[in-house]
């Protein structure tokens, strides 16, 4: 393979894919106010103006770990990006980059196993322009508009930005570990690490992919090849991956993950364990008995694995409802790109069919010929209206979400508000306001928040609703009607606050703006210690609790504490503290927290009704600086990265030396022979 040829392919594949997206690459708003796109746009923005990185995210979940929200490439994409575009337009930039780049991958990966360049050209193009998914799956079909391919359609219609940003990298760290696996190339294996370690930094689901694919992979190559080591090169790549993004990837991110799939995913059951451990006892019998120590038949073993198991994850979700974890629907551009690999696969040995009888052979050809013609159909239906995907930009300041947080940030700006539905989405694109809820459950810490939202937004009682609101230091909550523009429309009982509540906004688009009662406007409260010591865990079917709570939060001591944030990650809390009492901050409790006044560190302890943060304290006046410090695993994840680094470089430089003496060697063969 030619580095040369190569290198102009990969460029040339960019650029023509580049052509059909090209709007993408001029956009801001995509008029897809339902979109979750809106949370990654709010979140680079934040990052933007909160570089270099933010310990904590005290606008969403009533403050939750900044890293725990969502994995980071995709978020310092767009922050450095937004240094020269606003966030908006430096998000489509960056996923239009990505998206081009994911296509190149293709085309590398197909490279590299099939060792065809006209194959690799024909999946490069195939990923581009159609989706084989269309044809197993039809309500896609019936979805996407204009035919557009489902990886493109779910980047636009459904705000899949980090999803597909992680399938671009996905293909280069598998051809890079076919490589260090089959080459024992150590710039390969460390190029492997790399790139993997960039899937799982920048989607869930694409590291969920890379966790299926990598071990068909491993196999493919040990089962033909029969080379022990190949199970250590193997090991060598994932733990490179982790150790690159240790800094990020820690032990208490993952717990905390896990238990919240519950809230953006359906849990597994067991009869799809027992089908997964079948499927993968029969491909390991049939592939050990026809393809062993048979190198040729590394890809295709590959290819049949890639197809048996994303096949069994997605199409056996969708017609036997088979569920492992996750959400096995969001896979559908993986199982795109293992069917198309194997298509253009199944091409590639027609057309290079043995020619000892020319007129089979000829035949081969003409199928060939005759499949890729029928595939160019949808092709040429989604490249005469590519560019019809791209609205014209709706005037983003003429929405309900604009408007919304436009208001609070003027009139309301150190809120902390209720918001719900498009609104909720889109709350901090502009603006750093605080809400209850926030962009991503799965990185959710205050579990509270969840039964309080069902409360607000599904319960008929006012009062439990106005309480939890209390509860949980909101100043203020709107309510979207049946008319508003808002899209989704999630309180069931819309006038359940009208004439409990003050108004503070009304648009007259069904649109308003409730005031919640509140002793003070501040986030910290001075309280009497024994009854707070007394409260028990806020429940959604013991509304008794909710009201003890509020009153000892809300009745407490005549005493009113001030709080400021100074950045993300520091509160400035003054309180006058008497004999017995203590200062309730309605911040997420987390061991990270700490409570600094005069020189000498406080004590900071969970407040058992709402998960808040409790700080102790002798009697007296108090000026407190509350900071989030680094955790102990972040730094020990920090360690582990550098040492990943380089690790990395000594991989790079060794591989250099390596390919230094091979040339000079040549060089003075060459030598003597003249």
């Amino acid at each position: 393979m030619r580095r040369a040829t190569l290198a102009l392919d990969l460029l040339l594949i960019f650029l023509f894919t580049a052509v059909p997206i090209k709007p993408l690459f001029k956009a801001k708003f995509l008029d897809r106010w339902d979109s979750i796109e809106s949370t990654f746009i709010a979140d680079g923005r934040f990052l933007n103006e909160h570089l270099a990185h933010p310990q904590w995210q005290p606008l969403w979940y009533c403050g939750t770990r900044y890293d725990y929200l969502y994995p980071p490439v995709l978020r310092y994409g767009t922050a450095l990006l937004s240094r020269i575009w606003i966030p908006v337009k430096a998000y489509h930039i960056y996923i239009a980059l990505l998206y081009c780049k994911g296509i190149a991958g293709v085309y590398f990966l197909a490279r590299v196993m099939s060792r065809s360049r006209g194959a690799a050209w024909l999946a490069a193009a195939a990923s581009a322009l159609v989706s084989p998914a269309f044809l197993l799956l039809p309500r896609f079909r019936w979805d996407a508009q204009h035919l557009a391919p489902i990886r493109l359609w779910a980047l636009l219609r459904y705000g899949e930005g980090p999803h597909i940003s992680s399938l671009a990298w996905l293909p280069f760290a598998l051809a890079f570990a076919w490589l260090a696996l089959q080459r024992r190339s150590l710039a390969s294996l460390a190029a492997a690490g790399v790139c993997s370690a960039l899937v799982t930094l920048t989607n869930f689901y694409g590291a969920t992919a890379l966790a299926i694919f990598y071990p068909i992979l491993a196999w493919s190559l040990w089962i033909t090849h029969r080379d022990s080591r190949i199970w250590w090169r193997a090991a060598a790549i994932p733990a490179l991956a982790y150790g690159l993004a240790a800094f990020w990837l820690t032990p208490s991110y993952l717990r905390i993950t896990i238990e919240n799939l519950r809230y953006v995913s359906s849990p597994g059951n067991a009869w799809s364990l027992v089908l997964l451990a079948l499927a993968a006892a029969a491909f390991l019998a049939v592939s050990l008995r026809g393809a062993s120590r048979k190198p040729s038949r590394a890809y295709a073993v590959f290819l049949s694995g890639g197809l048996l198991f994303m096949g069994l994850n997605v199409l056996g979700h969708f017609y036997l409802n088979f569920r492992v974890i996750g959400e096995p629907h969001r896979l559908v551009p993986e199982l795109d790109l293992v069917v198309i690999l194997a298509s253009v696969e199944l091409l590639r040995r027609l057309w290079n069919r043995p020619a000892r009888v020319s007129s089979r052979a000829r035949m081969a050809r003409a199928l060939a010929v005759l499949l890729v013609l029928c595939s160019a159909w949808p092709a040429g239906h989604y490249i005469r209206h590519a560019w019809e995907l791209y609205p014209p930009e709706p005037d983003s300041r003429q929405r309900v979400e604009y408007r919304m947080s436009d208001w609070i940030a003027v009139h309301l700006p150190q809120a902390r508000t209720f918001v719900s539905g498009s609104v909720r989405f889109w709350w901090d694109t502009w603006h750093d306001l605080a809400q209850v809820g926030g962009g991503s459950e799965q990185g959710l810490l205050n579990r509270k928040v969840i039964p309080a939202q069902w409360e607000i937004l599904l319960g008929p009682n006012p009062e439990l609703a106005v309480r939890w609101l209390t509860a949980l230091g909101a100043d203020a909550v709107i309510v979207s009607g049946k008319q508003s523009q808002e899209i989704y429309h999630d309180f069931k009982f819309p006038d359940k606050f009208s004439g409990v509540l003050p108004v503070l906004y009304d648009d007259g688009q069904g649109n308003v703006v409730y005031q919640v009662p509140r002793r003070y406007p501040s986030l910290a409260r001075v309280v009497d210690r024994g009854r707070m010591q007394a409260v028990q865990p806020l429940e959604q079917a013991n509304p008794d609790l909710l009201r003890a709570y509020t009153t000892v939060i809300e009745g407490g001591p005549d005493s009113p504490a001030t709080s400021i944030w100074r950045g993300s990650d520091e509160m400035q809390v003054q309180a006058r503290v008497a004999p017995g009492q203590s200062i309730l901050v309605q911040v997420t409790y987390d061991p990270a927290w700490h409570a600094y006044a005069g020189g000498q560190a406080l004590p900071v302890r969970r407040d058992r009704g709402a998960d808040f943060s409790v700080i102790d304290t002798p009697p007296g006046d108090y000026d407190i600086s509350f900071v989030f410090e680094t955790p102990l695993e972040n730094r020990v994840g920090w360690a582990f990265t550098w040492l990943s680094l380089a690790i990395v470089a000594a991989l790079l430089a060794r591989d250099r030396m390596r390919a230094v003496p091979a040339s000079d060697n040549s060089s003075r063969t060459k030598t003597s022979s003249s």
